[in-house]
């Protein structure tokens, strides 16, 4: 009997050995790739907020530490590493992937402040892209050991990817980052082959996110040709991955500005030139002339006109910036007058380009609303453009353009390029005119206004039809296609004034017409209104009580306020006997006071 309890003991020590085996065993499954982005896109990386997504990353840490009990002590911090024999379950992979992911958004976070990360705040950045690749290591060797065959190879290239950060914001071993965004990308493109179609599209945009970053190191390495416009067309694309690199891109680019503003001695415009002593004027100008040159190109018909009102923002900031750095000269130009006088002439020429770039920006502002004007569109939630909408931005065109011909003419000593410029303004405000008073009265025609609309459509062909012959006399670049959208203006003038003309005149003879058809249907005892019963009135049939959502019905649920009801009270009683009743005398049984001999004194 003693040996088969110890032979039956000894076996259930084995099967419990093997049941831990095959726990500690166990094969853990994450997918990194999908987790992270829905993480990051969900909480600020969508609109490039790296301080909210690090706030999440130490909430979720937080979250994790408690939930596994793996908290660092009471008080005093005591350290706790997490390694392969401490990995239970999945949740312990996340606590180190994570941590990786604060580390990396702290220094992004670091890399996005507003005029860029000082010396001391570099040393911070790199510190924490450190610690970012030093937990991204420690994630991959225990997916190696704790993980599927996906699992490792993912958090493998999740390890190289923030290991080419580290490289790339160190700005030194351009081969060894190359090495590691391309190993990286080798594993998302392997990966993108297989899985749902969810998963294939991420690993897609990965791999366009790190192309860039790969083609940046090639051209450092020197095994490259790209120009400097490739550059800026890659770093346009979208995505956090890109992050580094449209920083790395701004720098080299403000570098190739200050090079090549030390040959930029005088700014021309209309005839004028301005000499140009600082520095910062220079850069910031010829930030300005090469996102203009975008607007302007030959590519720039392909733009969407979202990117164009992108490029018009930094257009404004560089200017801004410039007329900025000239005041500042200002102040400090001393008794100069000739500097003074320089100063001010650049800070005019600056201002109305400033000016033409906003008429530019609202006239493509009118484009867009005028392509949604019409009620026939694809997307149908997508919002209908009122004529009203279109008037205004019309009023602020023809307000730029007051303001720029005043700039032009408060000069002395103008030159023909300066009243060519001016007569230009005049004929853009005259045809501003003619169309905002077009969609004026396209306006009181949909309100049913037609003599005003009427007049209107006469008035608005009359300013094109002025608009057309001034612009014979002008030399202008577009001439052929403004002619051709005033000629199409006067003709949708016509147009449409017949088409006023004629409704008012028909709603003129139906007018009587439709007067005795209200009124027959007038009633003086209101019987023949009917009257809709409430919802608590009709339960038994199915009616909605509050309406078409289409309709301006009031709800009929219930009345309110509620109608007064009478309700039954207490009785009043009236005691009519009460005055008429005698008493009798009650004295001779009320108690008496004994007094003294003395009180009797003092009565």
């Amino acid at each position: 009997m003693g040996k088969e309890s110890d032979a039956s003991a000894m076996e259930i020590d084995d099967s419990k050995q093997n049941v831990s085996d095959q726990i500690d065993n166990r094969k853990f499954s994450i997918d990194v790739l999908r987790l992270l982005k829905s993480s990051q896109m969900q909480h600020g990386l969508r609109f490039g907020d790296y301080t909210r997504y690090r706030r999440y990353c130490t909430a979720r840490l937080r979250r994790l530490y408690k939930s596994l009990k793996f908290t660092h002590g009471r008080g005093k911090y005591s350290k706790r590493a997490i390694t392969a024999a401490t990995v239970t379950e999945v949740r312990f992979l996340h606590v180190v992937l994570y941590t990786a992911e604060r580390a990396w958004s702290h220094a992004m976070e670091k890399r996005q402040l507003p005029d860029g990360p000082n010396a001391r705040q570099r040393i911070y950045l790199i510190g924490r892209l450190r610690k970012a690749v030093k937990w991204a290591t420690l994630f991959a060797e225990l997916c190696a050991i704790k993980g599927d065959s996906r699992t490792s190879l993912e958090a493998e290239a999740y390890a190289s990817y923030m290991r080419g950060n580290l490289l790339f914001e160190q700005d030194q071993n351009w081969d060894v980052a190359l090495k590691s965004f391309k190993s990286a990308r080798a594993v998302y493109e392997e990966l993108g082959k297989y899985g749902d179609l969810e998963n294939q599209v991420l690993c897609r945009e990965r791999v366009e996110e790190l192309e860039p970053s790969i083609r940046y190191c090639l051209h450092k390495i020197g095994e490259s040709n790209l120009q400097t416009s490739d550059l800026m067309h890659i770093g346009e694309m979208e995505g956090p991955a890109l992050d580094l690199f449209r920083a790395k891109l701004e720098a080299v680019m403000a570098e190739a500005r200050s090079q090549q503003a030390a040959s930029m001695t005088e700014f021309h415009w209309l005839g004028h030139k301005f000499p140009i002593s600082n520095a910062k004027i220079r850069v910031s100008i010829l930030k300005a002339q090469e996102l203009e040159k975008d607007l302007h190109g030959p590519t720039a018909d392909s733009l969407p006109a979202e990117k164009k009102l992108v490029i018009f923002d930094k257009i404004f900031g560089a200017y801004h910036e410039a007329r900025s750095c000239i005041r500042n000269d200002l102040v400090t130009a001393g008794n100069s007058e000739k500097m003074k006088d320089d100063l001010s002439g650049l800070d005019k020429a600056i201002g109305a380009v400033l000016g033409q770039r906003t008429i530019e920006r609202n006239q493509l502002l009118v484009n867009i609303a005028k392509s949604k004007l019409s009620k026939f569109r694809d997307d149908k939630n997508e919002k209908v453009t009122k004529p009203e909408e279109l008037v205004r931005l019309y009023d602020l065109l023809l307000q730029n353009a007051a303001d720029l011909t005043d700039l032009i003419s408060s000069g002395r000593d103008r030159k023909p390029e300066e009243l060519a410029f001016e007569e230009e303004c005049a004929f853009k405000s005259l045809a501003f005119r003619a169309e905002r008073c077009f969609y004026l009265a396209k306006s009181y025609g949909s309100a049913g206004k037609r003599t005003e609309a009427y007049v209107l459509y006469c008035r608005a062909g009359t300013l094109a039809h002025d608009a057309l012959q001034k612009l014979q006399s002008l030399n202008t670049a577009d001439q052929q296609v403004v002619m051709k959208e005033l000629k199409m203006l006067y003709e949708d003038c016509r147009s449409n004034s017949c088409i006023e003309h004629a409704m008012g005149i028909i709603e003129e003879e139906k007018a009587p017409e439709n007067l005795s058809k209200k009124i027959s249907t007038i009633s003086l005892s209101g019987a023949d209104k009917k009257l809709e019963k409430y919802l608590t009135e009709r339960l038994d049939t199915y009616v909605s009580a509050v309406g078409d959502s289409t309709t301006k019905g009031v709800p009929r649920i219930e009345a309110f306020p509620p109608p007064f009801e009478a309700i039954p009270r207490n009785p009043i009683v009236l005691d009519l006997a009460y005055n008429a009743i005698e008493f009798p005398s009650l004295e001779n049984r009320m108690k008496k006071d004994r007094k003294g001999f003395i009180s009797r004194l003092w009565r």
